[in-house]
């Protein structure tokens, strides 16, 4: 596994051998962290996710008091989709309502981050409620 800071960015990537993502169908899986506590963990979820080759990429933005990390994939893969929705039930990454119904997430396409499309302007192709029922986790797809 490699490791590397880019100013703004902590990346984990499997190796040199992993395979290259399509820049026309490459997203991300979010996971939103707050604290110290929660940028320690989130750092350890990535780490583990590439030596677990969940993903053969992810990344976590470098402030340690809140932000964001990516679990990359293509958007038809649909065996690494549930590869990554898998690890983040299991490490309880995906947070869930008051009545204990799961949020539905979106998966983000790069096109879309960098056309600039954010909350209210974002609209995802993707959705968790796709692949598990929001209510039970249990898998649908």
């Amino acid at each position: 596994m490699q490791e590397l800071h880019i100013p703004g960015w902590f990346y984990y990537v499997l190796d040199d051998l992993a395979p290259k993502f399509n820049p026309n169908k490459v997203g991300k899986w979010m996971y939103f962290y707050k604290g110290t506590d929660g940028f320690e963990f989130t750092k350890k979820m990535c780490k583990l996710a590439i030596e677990s080759k969940i993903t053969f990429e992810a990344k976590i933005s470098d402030n340690p008091f809140q932000g964001v990390s990516c679990f990359y994939t293509e958007i038809d893969d649909l065996k690494t989709h549930k590869k990554i929705i898998s690890f983040f039930l299991e490490h309880n990454m995906i947070r869930k309502t008051k009545t204990g119904k799961l949020y539905d997430i979106s998966f983000k396409l790069d096109s879309q981050t960098t056309a600039g499309q954010y909350s209210s302007n974002f609209n995802s192709e993707l959705k968790l409620s796709e692949f598990i029922n929001l209510n039970t986790a249990e898998w649908i797809k």
